[in-house]
This record gives C-alpha cells, structure tokens and sequence, in this order.
C-alpha cells in the first residue's frame, strides 16, 4: 500500500521559500503570481495493513512539525 503525506505550513506563518519562488516568478516575467506556499510531499510504501491512524501517528511524532505545519494523508 501507499500513502502520499502533503505538508503545508499554517497559514499565518511566514514562508520565506514561498516568497523567494514569488519574487523569482516576478523577476522571470510571470506577474500575476500573487503569493505562493511552498510544502513538501512524503510517498510512503507500507506494509498490508497499516491503518491510516498509523499514517498520522507518524506524521504527528516525526513528518510533520504541527506547531507550524498541517499535513493530509492519501492512501492509495
């Protein structure tokens, strides 16, 4: 089985990396650009039946920081 983990910061907090992908848009002629978050993906191969309580635990102790960030699993 595998699950796809979507990390986000929270809204509210600054994103430096988002701001410097928004900037180089900018520079590169794409002026619409607005705001951009930047996140990251985790693609996880698991064993037969882990359970996506599982998958959240892990998120909660090691993948995600959920004092800045907010994540979403997909398990497929």
């Amino acid at each position: 089985m595998k699950a796809r983990v979507y990390v986000m910061l929270k809204n509210g907090v600054l994103d430096p990396q988002g701001e410097a992908v928004r900037h180089a848009l900018g520079s590169l002629g794409f002026d619409g650009v607005e705001g951009v978050r930047q996140g990251k993906v985790i693609e996880l191969d698991l064993a037969e039946g882990t359970t996506e309580a599982t998958v959240n635990e892990m998120c909660e102790k090691l993948l995600a920081n959920t004092v800045i960030e907010s994540y979403r699993v997909e398990l497929g």
